[in-house]
Order: structure tokens, then sequence, then C-alpha cells
């Protein structure tokens, strides 16, 4: 055999090797789906605008209003590990948010978004930065699916905590944020990959 059949054979053995390697669509089934919904009430909307406060979805998220529910920013499931009904796991989702302050001329931008089953919060990284800040959680009448159904589903009151709402000040140079602010609703459609 010469050189050149030898080099293509190692290249072809090595090609397929790495075709075994990697998953492929068929041989992973179906990919995590659904979406995490956060909607930010009228009054939450109301008190935000007049302090300045804005906050828009970044792609692949989505934003939509209605007038009797409020603005909806909602974020596609991409990937993810949890069981919601054990608390366990997170589910990562596209997409991003930008918060901004007119009065300030402050904005601060978020992606890597993620819900955490084990302390039901929504967190993001900062553009820039790479510690996640917790941006909303479920608050009480919070439901949750029973195990096994699916799609699993956790739907209830949207806050902000403690450490996101200090971090939103900081960034923005704001007081708007307060510790346990109600925002309006989250809810969250997951069913994992197969």
């Amino acid at each position: 055999m010469n050189r050149t059949a030898v080099r293509t054979v190692a290249a072809a053995a090595a090609l397929a090797a790495t075709a075994i390697a990697l998953p492929s669509a068929s041989a992973t089934g179906t990919p995590a789906s659904g979406s995490v919904a956060l909607t930010a009430s009228n009054a939450f909307l109301t008190s935000a605008l007049r302090s300045g406060i804005a906050a828009v979805p970044l792609p692949t998220a989505t934003g939509s209003y209605n007038s009797a529910t409020g603005a909806t920013a909602t974020f596609p499931v991409t990937g993810g590990n949890a069981v919601l009904a054990r608390y366990y796991g997170s589910v990562t989702l596209g997409g991003g948010i930008a918060f901004a302050d007119a009065l300030t001329g402050k904005i601060v931008c978020f992606h890597q978004v993620s819900l955490s089953a084990r302390s039901q919060e929504l967190s993001a990284v900062p553009d820039g930065g790479t510690t996640p800040v917790n941006l909303f959680e479920f608050g009480g009448d919070t439901v949750i699916s029973n195990i096994g159904v699916k799609p699993e589903t956790l739907t209830g009151d949207a806050d902000i905590p403690a450490d996101g709402a200090a971090y939103l000040d900081q960034a923005l140079g704001t007081t708007f944020f307060t510790a346990n602010q109600a925002v309006g609703s989250l809810s969250a459609t997951y069913t994992p990959a197969s």
C-alpha cells in the first residue's frame, strides 16, 4: 500500500471513529423541549416605567403584551437534566434579557439563562461576567406537576430575590428593585430529552 492510500485509510478511520463517538439526532432521540414564560403584571410595568426602568427579551427569547395580563418574555428550552417534581437539576434556556434605566442611561444584558428546579429560581449570566445572577424566583402559590407527567410544569407567582434586586440596583444605579418584589407570574413547561 502506498503512502497516499495509507493516509486515506487513516483519515477515513478517524472520521468513522468520530462519527461513532458523536451523538446524532437519531441516536439521542428527541431533544429537550418547552419554555419558561415570565409575565410582568401591568401594575409592575407601570411602576417600573414610571421609575424609568424597562426590560426586553433578547433573541432567541420572545416578547408579547396582553392588556389583561401584562408583558411576557418567553425563553425556549435548549436542554437540561431537571425533574421538576423532585426539585432536581436545571433547565437551560435560550435567549436573554436586557434591563435599562432611562434616568441613569445604564443597561445590563443577561444570557445563559437557566431555571433551577431545586431553588426554583431563574438565573442568567450578565454579559462580560461568569457568575449567574438569580433574577426571578417562584413565589407563593407555586404549583408543580406530578412525578412522571409529561410535559413537566411549574407555575406560580414571580418575585425578585434579594440578590437579584441588589445586583440590578447596583448595575443600573437605581433603588427601584427590592427583595421579594412582586413581578407577576412564572410558568415553566419542560419535556426532558429522550
